[in-house]
């Protein structure tokens, strides 16, 4: 019997060494095609969206048309396309205007700024005032420094005296307003979510819940004021009446950004944190247009070329998890957002 548990154990390691053989193999080569995908984490995509429309445009006719309506279609067509060839050879043709579409779905820390600053640098590249930048933007606030970099990043394209127009199929909201007022134009669907142009912050306390349980808390500082309220401390009159002080002064900001870029609002009727539908925020001059950006696009495409643009890059696992830890730290601490 003791021979039978000793080939058994040996039998087991042999096993065990080689998974574990196999696993280091598969540890290693995902570590160098990794390496080699290394190069290639940050890319520009950029798609033509005029074929998307005529593919689609296609495919209809092809179910819907019978064959003589479409024999009729595609001579026309290719009647069309000589005409523009022959215009072209001669030096006729103006060329057609450019709309470079981009996408900003925006959380409180509005994560995709960094693709956004790319993009932006990738199409100032290139772009010309006779362009114009289109942003299909969502997002209902966040961080007060990151949605005012991201503000920045659109007023690149203003800077260099572009076009720019943003769209708001859903929200734009606080700090997503605060994106928006940028442009030249603002459309909307009619029920889009504008406004909200206040700020909060919100902070638990968890001291007497400490005292109760008789845990100490030290925190020092040096600075009267280098923290206001804290979770574990014992939070002060006085350091409440700061904190209010700051958010109130971030405020007097976001008001004055907002005053700078629409001028024609006002700011006692909208700046109380409300948010409206878009009919109504267009009441209140938040908005200049009410329009879906599948409606603006398509009637786009028929006299402009339409180029989205997107930077996509993938962050390694480790720095995946540590964005994670850090935005879990984050939710907790009293960081200032734009709701």
């Amino acid at each position: 019997m003791a021979e039978f548990f000793v080939e058994y154990g040996m039998f087991l390691a042999k096993t065990l060494t080689l998974i574990i053989g196999v696993v280091l193999a598969l540890a290693g080569i995902l570590v160098l095609a990794g390496r080699g995908r290394e190069a290639v984490r940050e890319h520009l995509e950029i798609k033509k969206i005029n074929e998307k429309y005529e593919h689609m445009a296609e495919l209809i006719k092809d179910s819907v048309l019978t064959k003589e309506q479409l024999k009729k279609e595609h001579k026309e067509e290719k009647k069309t396309k000589k005409a523009l060839a022959k215009q072209e050879k001669a030096g006729d043709i103006t060329p057609r205007k450019r709309i470079f579409v981009l996408n900003f779905d925006g959380d409180i820390k509005a994560s995709p700024l960094s693709s956004l600053r790319e993009e932006i640098t990738a199409i100032l590249t290139v772009a010309t005032p006779e362009d114009e930048v289109f942003v299909r933007l969502y997002s209902g606030g966040g961080l007060v420094h990151a949605y005012g970099l991201a503000s920045s990043q659109l007023m690149r394209i203003k800077d260099k005296n572009i076009p720019l127009t943003i769209s708001v199929d859903k929200v734009a909201a606080s700090g997503g307003y605060m994106m928006a007022c940028v442009a030249d134009k603002v459309i909307a669907a009619p029920f889009a979510i504008i406004g909200s142009i206040g700020v909060i912050a919100q902070i638990p306390n968890f001291n007497r819940l400490l005292k109760k349980h008789n845990i100490d808390f030290e925190q020092m500082t040096a600075g009267e004021f280098k923290r206001t309220l804290t979770m574990f401390g014992e939070n002060t009159d006085k350091a409440r009446e700061k904190f209010k002080e700051e958010l109130e002064d971030t405020h007097i900001l976001f008001k004055e950004f907002i005053q700078e870029h629409r001028p024609d609002i006002d700011l006692s009727r909208v700046a109380t944190g409300e948010h409206w539908p878009a009919s109504r925020a267009m009441e209140l001059k938040l908005v200049d247009e009410l329009k879906t950006s599948d409606d603006y696009l398509l009637d786009s495409s028929k006299e402009k070329d339409l180029y989205e643009i997107c930077y996509k890059f993938k962050k390694p696992l480790g720095a995946r998890m540590g964005s994670f830890i850090q935005s879990t730290i984050e939710r907790m601490i009293h960081s200032p957002t734009l709701p």
